[in-house]
């Protein structure tokens, strides 16, 4: 059987959108018994080269990850300038935003689900790689990322 419209299948990672990344990562760290993660900046637009709904976007957002086991859960508290991460906090509340997968050819998987009726809602580089958020909630009900790395 073939892997579908992403070439895999393995969830790599769960999104979760929060107002107070300090509160909610001290929260998970008395959960899960480890230390609270530190949380960084995602990089400035010029870096990031990040796009909201096909326009460039200043976005940025604080993130915390949490490592437990095969699966990533990644904390993030937007800024205030319009992203995915600040238009789902402001209509939806917290709570998980995405789901992620790790893919090989990103101009490839995200044609082949524009093709399938979930387009391209978001896309950025990051130090290592690029992402894309793609619409996928009227399908899936969640959000898909998609993550490709440099080597």
């Amino acid at each position: 059987m073939d892997k579908g419209f992403l070439g895999t299948n393995v969830i790599t990672q769960i999104g979760i959108i929060v107002r107070d990344i300090d509160k909610v990562s001290q929260s998970y760290a008395d959960f899960f018994g480890i230390e609270k993660p530190k949380w960084f900046w995602t990089d400035t637009v010029d870096v990031a080269r990040t796009e909201f709904k096909g326009a460039s976007s200043e976005a940025r957002a604080k993130l915390a990850f949490l490592d437990c086991g095969q699966l990533q859960v990644e904390l993030i508290e937007p800024d205030e300038h319009p992203s995915t991460w600040r238009e789902f906090l402001d209509e939806q509340g917290e709570g998980v935003h995405h789901i992620a997968f790790v893919i090989k050819g990103m101009k490839e998987k995200i044609a082949v689900l524009e093709a399938n009726q979930m387009p391209l809602i978001q896309r950025g580089e990051y130090t290592g790689g690029r992402y894309a958020y793609m619409d996928t909630f009227k399908e899936l009900k969640v959000m898909v990322e998609l993550l490709e790395n440099d080597n």
